[in-house]
């Protein structure tokens, strides 16, 4: 196949301690043919034949797949495995092959499952796994391996499982290889899921005694019922019983707390148990923050709290205002979670607050050294620079235009630029697999001068394998581009709000993509739904273009930064009621402001209910005063910012670590972060 380089990106020294690539992209005459292509071949009568000048296009592969996927059930195999010669090992090639052994497996065709089998399969899908398994099996390659390929699926957890799956646990049961004791292993790991019909289904096969019993199990994780007190007294009814209790105690927290003595005591609950429905009881009940959850959450036996129950006792008191309470919640998390910005800052607030000013002003000083919303706030109260400490790599740079024309690479820019972002990211995968580090940063570059601004969050900080890069999370410049900043500080100025903060929206919504798109059906770079769009164009006296109109990034950043005006008048100037409003929606901000008004906006974010809203207020905050130091080299102090102010004392940023401040210089750039789903939860 020939090759064409789709972007061909200049090397420029950044700020912040990588490269960005900020030369134009070359055009691909050719994209809109492919494009096109594609589109006819997901159509009944593609000719090829009409398509014969993109033949030798690097993205052709993808044409031919688009055409095999419409016509999977009846590929010939002599088409297929001709496809899988030409593109097996490529992205598009694999992407049929995972379809082509679904499609095989459907036929019964078990031959062909494991002509075309590759391990990796089964490391993506369990169906395909156990697809692979029947095939072994009715195929007569059921040894001994076979056998322990298939435990190894049964015990993987207690989820449910494909139906793909159930010949093969039959299979297994009928070489005698499913034990009882395999059974049970799996019932007792459905049980702490919370999955009674896999604890049936498990449980077919035991002797019928046993099988009453795991059914009554079963039953009883399902709706509690009072023949468990007469369950033998064991260490299986004691754990099922309790992750039964722990299910009712999520949903119903009063009825789990009354229930618990009888089946406790009938039982012999250890405090392990016991403590596993008081914790589903009280986390439930303060992710509500009911009346209830002081005395639910010290119900809990200290042994069964975990990180997640220690910040929730902490939000609680702080919510009440009980200073001391939030104060020993905190001094009695683990010291990893304690030393965490977040708590660090916390606890120098509230032992700020009950008088002990010299422990605040060391916990402050610890907690301003992180680069994050809290370490800002920390800095703020002590009168200290924010901390930045952008990473120069030491290790050799990558070749640029090697990896710009590594074919998946192109392949990948192609894809994204023609709106197929699954395949793009097949392919962005398949190559950042080979990658050095080196390389694979260089790559986030040439996705940035290709308009694919994500890579940045999604492939810096960690490598494929899941090893953690720590230092690339300091390519700020990257990782906090700018993109379409002529129209965001336009449409902030004529909203009298700060570009940072528009900036910061379009990063933590869409990852500056315009083409975004939640499941809510929020669109384009700043998530702007479309009867929000219509009525923003209306009040604006602006035409409205309907739904898909809000892809065009002029048009989402104008009513979007219009929408952030008219909440921030709304929500009385307050910028972080402005920002939970437009990530929850108006019913939950109103509940919140009226359950904790007047309370300081740090302790009100920190006791937002919904977790997604929590983070996304601090996220956006913190993300203002990076995009602060983007545009203006210094930035507003974020207690300012939180109050509204636009004008006051900047803040300069230094590295403790380096001898020189950080620098302050701003090149141009594009942009990264996750859109949002708007949908909320309580945790």
């Amino acid at each position: 196949m020939g090759q064409s380089t789709l972007a061909w990106p200049a090397r420029n020294a950044a700020q912040g301690g990588a490269s960005a690539s900020t030369a134009a992209v070359r055009p691909d005459a050719q994209l809109p043919r492919v494009r096109s292509a594609i589109e006819a071949a997901e159509r009944d009568g593609f000719d090829a034949a009409s398509f014969a000048d993109i033949a030798g296009h690097p993205l052709y592969g993808w044409v031919e797949y688009a055409g095999l996927r419409h016509d999977i059930d009846s590929v010939s195999s002599e088409r297929a495995n001709a496809f899988l010669q030409r593109y097996g090992g490529q992205a598009a090639g694999e992407a049929f092959r995972e379809m082509w052994v679904a499609a095989a497996a459907r036929r019964k065709d078990w031959s062909t499952v494991l002509a075309a089998w590759k391990p990796a399969l089964g490391a993506r899908s369990s169906d395909l796994r156990c697809v692979q398994l029947q095939a072994r099996q009715v195929l007569g390659r059921d040894d001994a391996q076979w056998i322990e390929d298939a435990k190894a699926v049964w015990r993987a957890g207690g989820k449910p499982l494909p139906a793909t799956c159930d010949p093969v646990f039959d299979a297994l049961a009928a070489k005698g290889a499913l034990s009882g004791e395999l059974r049970w292993e799996r019932i007792e790991k459905a049980a702490e899921e919370w999955q009674p019909g896999v604890m049936r289904a498990a449980a077919r096969g035991l002797p019928p005694e046993e099988l009453a019993l795991a059914n009554d199990y079963a039953a009883f994780v399902d709706a509690i019922h009072p023949r468990a007190l007469d369950w033998p007294k064991t260490a299986r009814s004691r754990r099922i019983a309790s992750h039964g209790l722990a299910r009712l105690a999520k949903s119903a927290p009063a009825t789990g707390e009354t229930q618990l003595p009888k089946y406790a005591q009938a039982l012999g609950f250890t405090d392990e148990e016991r403590g596993r429905v008081l914790y589903q009881a009280a986390l439930w009940t303060v992710a509500s923050y009911e009346p209830e959850s002081a005395q639910r959450l010290n119900a809990v036996p200290a042994a069964s709290f975990d990180d997640r129950l220690h910040e929730w006792r902490a939000r609680e008191a702080m919510a009440r205002s009980d200073w001391p309470a939030a104060l020993a919640a905190i001094r009695a998390m683990g010291a990893k979670q304690r030393n965490d910005a977040r708590w660090q800052y916390f606890e120098a607030r509230l032992a700020q607050r009950t008088g002990d000013k010299a422990a605040a002003q060391r916990l402050f000083a610890e907690a301003a050294k992180k680069p994050e919303f809290h370490g800002f706030l920390a800095a703020d109260e002590i009168g200290a620079p924010y901390t930045l400490c952008p990473w120069m790599p030491e290790d050799a740079p990558a070749d640029e235009a090697a990896v710009a024309r590594d074919p998946a690479i192109v392949r990948a820019m192609g894809l994204y630029r023609i709106e197929r972002k699954g395949w793009a990211t097949r392919e962005w995968d398949e190559a950042l697999s080979r990658f050095t580090d080196a390389q694979r940063r260089m790559a986030v570059e040439v996705a940035q001068a290709n308009g694919w601004f994500d890579r940045a969050v999604f492939a810096l900080g960690k490598d494929p394998k899941g090893e953690a890069r720590p230092d690339e999370l300091r390519l700020y410049t990257l990782r906090f581009p700018l993109h379409h900043d002529a129209t965001i500080r336009r449409e902030a100025a004529a909203n009298r709000i700060d570009p940072a903060w528009v900036a910061a929206e379009i990063r933590a919504e869409s990852v500056f993509d315009p083409r975004a798109r939640s499941q809510a059906n929020a669109m384009g770079l700043m998530q702007v739904l479309p009867g929000t769009g219509a009525s923003v164009a209306s009040r604006l006296g602006l035409p409205w273009g309907g739904a898909d109109s809000l892809y065009n990034p002029d048009t989402n950043i104008v009513l979007g930064t219009a929408y952030l005006r008219q909440l921030l008048d709304q929500y009385g100037g307050q910028p972080y009621f402005a920002i939970a409003g437009y990530n929850a929606g108006p019913a939950p901000l109103s509940r919140w402001r009226t359950q904790r008004p007047g309370m300081d906006p740090d302790f009100w974010i920190e006791t937002i209910s919904y977790k997604e809203t929590r983070e996304y207020v601090a996220r956006v905050l913190a993300f203002s005063v990076l995009y602060d130091w983007r545009l203006n080299g210094d930035a507003l102090r974020l207690t300012d910012r939180l109050r509204g102010r636009t004008e006051g004392p900047r803040k300069k940023f230094v590295c403790p670590m380096a001898t020189a401040p950080a620098p302050t210089a701003a090149p141009p750039a594009a942009a990264p972060a996750k859109p949002a789903t708007r949908r909320k939860r309580r945790s």
